[in-house]
């Protein structure tokens, strides 16, 4: 078994997250984590196992800041890990990027100090994982704008808060939830509660039954007078407050959004290139590897993926600007998609049938689609920005809004 990633012997934790041992471990896990994701993904079972042995490898504070105890990856470290997970169970890989976007972000140095040790001492010793619910029944995805009907009441005791939440992500083992919610007062705060797992009055109805992204655990959860602490309002501000947005924190979102989905679309590269040359049709007596026609195949699926690959390394390396970042996203899954969607038009029936992957690929790249933002909300909010750049270029006075902050509603 790979050793923990504490224990590579290198000195310095910049260096051992790019060092050769470390490239080595993270190819281990890949195969570790695919030797299961087939029956995960059968079972709609959650990968548990898969979590026990990145909190042993100490990967489940890879983005925790070095001040606070944790291995304060960068945004290029970080995406190797999580491309490393996703070729081996991407379900494991979102839920897990979930974790590290909670643990990068600047808003958290705001909580209350004793909050925030908390999460990252439990964290580190005990493997606890944190994620947002924001999406809820009859609202959908907060990005398309509204106000939760989750509610936090003020009492003496401190919040009580009620209402239902959908695609919780990783709840079946989630320690800490980031409940988006808004509080009784006449002038509502709306932002996140920061709640426990374990407290009184919350049910996980377990209807995750979804065509892709399996593995997720994303459940449905009920609040049902939710006992919390007033100063457990962690993120939270008058409706209708400009958003405080990390920017930089968008792109971390969609380069690690996009790394996920180009690890299932590599997937099911690798495995069309290794049917190719196994299938010997009895008219042809050769490999089918052996035609142009497929050959040429292969190097249009190697085309974009290499595409891909471009754009998520100069993203993850700062070399494109966090207001593009959506960009990246929409281009990335959308090749990637393609890849898989040309895979199977190649393989025929063989692609589709249960017993071979590449249908499950399918099924999980296409989740990318639905992640916020969504395609419609990056190419209509390009457009604006476009529109906006030309009218500035007119009226200089006048100033333009980027890409980021016409979409900061979006931010999830």
């Amino acid at each position: 078994m790979p050793t923990s990633v504490l224990r590579l012997p290198v000195i310095d934790s910049a260096h051992q997250l790019d060092s050769p041992e470390f490239a080595a471990l993270l190819d281990s896990l890949s195969a570790e984590f695919g030797a299961t994701a087939e029956q995960h993904d059968r079972d709609a079972s959650f990968p548990h196992q898969n979590f026990e042995r990145l909190h042993e490898l100490g990967l489940l504070g890879l983005t925790v800041p070095r001040a606070l105890g944790g291995l304060g990856a960068n945004l290029a470290q970080t995406t190797r890990v999580v491309a490393a997970v996703a070729r081996g169970e991407p379900s494991t890989a979102l839920v897990l990027t979930m974790q590290y976007l909670h643990h990068a972000s600047g808003r958290q140095s705001k909580w209350p100090p004793h909050l925030l040790q908390r999460v990252i001492e439990e964290t580190l010793r005990d493997g606890a994982l944190i994620n947002a619910l924001r999406v809820e029944p009859e609202l959908g995805t907060p990005a398309r704008g509204g106000l939760p009907a989750t509610t936090a009441r003020r009492t003496a005791e401190g919040w009580r808060i009620s209402g239902r939440k959908i695609y919780s992500t990783g709840i079946p083992r989630l320690t800490w939830l980031g409940v988006w919610a808004r509080s009784d007062d006449p002038e509502p705060l709306v932002g996140s509660w920061l709640v426990r797992r374990d407290t009184p009055g919350i049910t996980v109805i377990e209807n995750w039954d979804h065509l892709g992204m399996r593995a997720t655990g994303s459940h449905e959860v009920v609040f049902d007078d939710v006992l919390v602490p007033l100063d457990h309002a962690v993120e939270v501000a008058p409706a209708g407050a400009a958003p405080d947005l990390d920017v930089s924190l968008l792109l971390w979102m969609s380069v690690l959004l996009s790394a996920i989905y180009d690890a299932v679309a590599r997937s099911a590269r690798d495995w069309l290139a290794a049917w190719l040359e196994e299938r010997v049709p009895a008219n042809l007596g050769a490999p089918l590897s052996s035609l142009p026609r497929f050959q040429e195949a292969l190097g249009q699926l190697d085309a974009w993926l290499f595409s891909n690959r471009v754009l998520i390394d100069a993203a993850a390396s700062g070399a494109v600007p966090a207001s593009d970042g959506f960009r990246i996203k929409y281009l990335v899954t959308n090749q990637a998609i393609q890849v898989v969607e040309k895979a199977i038009e190649l393989s025929g029936n063989p692609g589709l049938s249960r017993a071979n992957p590449l249908q499950r690929h399918y099924r999980d790249v296409l989740c990318s689609r639905i992640h916020t933002p969504q395609n419609d909300t990056i190419l209509v909010n390009s457009g604006k920005a476009a529109f906006a750049a030309r009218a500035a270029r007119k009226n200089p006075s006048s100033g333009v809004a980027g890409i980021s902050s016409i979409t900061a509603k979006e931010a999830s």
